[in-house]
């Protein structure tokens, strides 16, 4: 199914994989010249020096739970314009506040600030950042940095970093961004997947293969193979959106007629290049995927890296839930928690209680679709079962709903929900307490789902496709595999409406006016005027954390 080569490998003709002691007609330095990678980095670099990077970016992207920051931080630096196309979407701090910010202020802050420094501002609940860029902004051949960890449009050919605010700063008053050249692993993909597995059901099988031996850690992926043209741009972004899960640096993949098609349908088609590495390209290791052995499966909590064949989970539930238990138990030795997995287990199955598909890696047009058609084939009704889905766009609703998809889902039961990313960070349908969630969303880390370790409290969230997703919700909710679900069927051409984002997103890129008076919410304020850094400064570690889960869901769980 997956094969990990080692080492210094070839992928000839983008075909097949050579082994580096094979005779080719090139020395081993230049085939390493004719990855993509190198070559998109070297137009974007500016040091004169490929081993240590100073890099450009064509586009940048922001987002309401990181942007207030991130501004401030920019114009105490001396922000006058944006230089390069910036994105301000709100589809994090979207919910109505509590005792806290008022999330309209922090809106109206980004929407001046776009008017004054020339950025492009995105309403709350028109598209999620990812799915915007992926749509309106990134280009075959370039470089996006956007402030958020599943930063991938590798699927359009651009080579995309997601980075902390002050890079983003950097960025926005002119600076560059300093890389040491990374190393690159080829993932070449044969075959193709059967009707019944999805996106996430590749993405978790290679996660599996390489996070925990640090197989691609803080290297680039680059998607080649001649299993890649078999796959919709939708599965393609599905796969490419998870990687930020294998501990990669950024992606990339082979453009092709369908990344073409895909610029045509959004209305930029100058945007499209095509991008293949050279016949004979050397990398620092190769990850070969068979796509037609590849199974419905599932990421058990933790981590997105515990997966299994949804199968073997439901032939063996009792031996795999106590494993999670055990390790779950570790996770939680310093929290008064009461984890139990193993009373999901019936007479009937494993019990499920909620199901959630929303954000950048499953809102898709053909995600959605499929679900449809599951759920009209089946006599089952929801209940109790909660199925909340989320198109990741305004413009994918708009389609299904104009195809009756969404009519359809309601109907049977499903909940649909205007573009947020709130259930991937625990801002929206945080499950009960001890309850089981399968989502396809991106993480599964403990309590990021919105549960409070404090309080007691604890859920369980496994990570599926939507497709075995709805067949789960409409058995009942029972763990099911989409593997008996007809899924052999003609998904109809998408079209996208470009009057939705005319008419409500403001585009200021080029155009600043820096007469505009900024609006600043009650607890927003500029920085105050620094004293100058002085020699030495005493500093004060608060918490030094070494396991696998990073960014803040160790810290301050959702």
């Amino acid at each position: 199914m997956i094969k990990l080569h080692k080492g210094k490998t070839y992928v000839i003709n983008n075909e097949r994989i050579g082994k580096i002691n094979e005779k080719v007609d090139i020395t081993p330095n230049e085939a390493t010249k004719n990855t993509m990678t190198y070559g998109i980095l070297k137009r974007h670099n500016t040091s004169g020096d490929m081993k240590n990077l100073q890099l450009r970016f064509d586009s940048m992207g922001v987002y309401d739970n990181t942007y207030v920051g991130i501004l401030q931080t920019a114009i105490a630096s001396g922000l006058k314009r944006f230089p390069m196309p910036c994105v301000f979407t709100n589809c994090h701090n979207c919910l109505g506040a509590v005792g806290g910010t008022i999330n309209a202020d922090v809106h109206k802050y980004a929407l001046t600030a776009c008017q004054k420094y020339g950025g492009i501002y995105v309403p709350p609940h028109q598209a999620v950042i990812h799915q915007y860029m992926r749509e309106m902004i990134v280009e075959s051949g370039g470089m996006s940095i956007v402030s958020d960890s599943h930063t991938r449009y590798g699927t359009q050919g651009s080579l995309s970093i997601g980075e902390g605010g002050p890079e983003l700063v950097k960025q926005m008053i002119g600076q560059g961004y300093a890389l040491s050249y990374p190393k690159v692993i080829a993932v070449f993909f044969k075959g193709k997947p059967k009707p019944y597995v999805g996106p996430m059901d590749v993405a978790l099988n290679i996660i599996k293969m390489v996070f925990k031996n640090g197989f691609v850690k803080n290297k680039v992926l680059e998607f080649v193979g001649p299993g890649v043209e078999k796959l919709s741009m939708d599965f393609r972004n599905g796969i490419d959106t998870m990687t930020t899960e294998s501990a990669c640096l950024s992606s990339i993949w082979t453009t092709d007629e369908k990344v073409q098609e895909y610029f045509n349908i959004h209305g930029r088609p100058e945007a499209y290049k095509k991008i293949n590495p050279g016949n004979v390209a050397l990398y620092d290791g190769v990850i070969e995927v068979d796509l037609d052995k590849i199974a419905p499966s599932i990421a058990l909590p933790f981590h997105p890296s515990n997966v299994y064949a949804i199968d073997d989970v439901i032939e063996n539930s009792n031996e795999i839930f106590a494993e999670v238990e055990k390790k779950a138990r570790r996770v939680f030795e310093n929290n008064n928690i009461k984890f139990d997995l193993m009373d999901k287990i019936t007479k009937n199955g494993v019990k499920v209680d909620q199901g959630v598909v929303a954000g950048c890696c499953s809102g898709s047009f053909e995600n959605i679709y499929l679900m449809s058609k599951i759920a009209e084939s089946s006599p089952r009704r929801l209940g109790d079962f909660g199925l909340n889905i989320y198109p990741a766009s305004q413009p994918i609703m708009y389609q299904l709903n104009k195809l009756g998809i969404l009519n359809s889902l309601i109907e049977k039961g499903a909940r649909i929900k205007t573009a947020f990313c709130g259930p991937c960070f625990g801002a929206g349908d945080t499950p009960g307490n001890n309850d089981f969630s399968i989502r396809h969303t991106t993480r599964n880390f403990p309590n990021r789902e919105g549960s409070n370790p404090a309080a007691g409290q604890i859920a369980s969230v496994a990570l599926m496709d939507a497709r075995s997703i709805a067949a789960t919700a409409f058995n009942g909710g029972i763990l099911t595999s989409a593997r008996n679900s007809q899924l052999n069927v003609e998904i109809p051409k998408y079209e996208f409406s470009d009057k939705i984002y005319k008419n409500v997103v403001y585009n200021g890129f080029g155009n600043p006016k820096p007469k505009v008076e900024m609006i600043y919410g009650p607890d927003i304020k500029d920085w105050p005027r620094m004293e100058t850094l002085t020699d030495n400064l005493l500093l004060k570690v608060a918490s030094v954390i070494r396991d696998e889960v990073t960014t803040t869901d160790e810290l301050i769980p959702s």
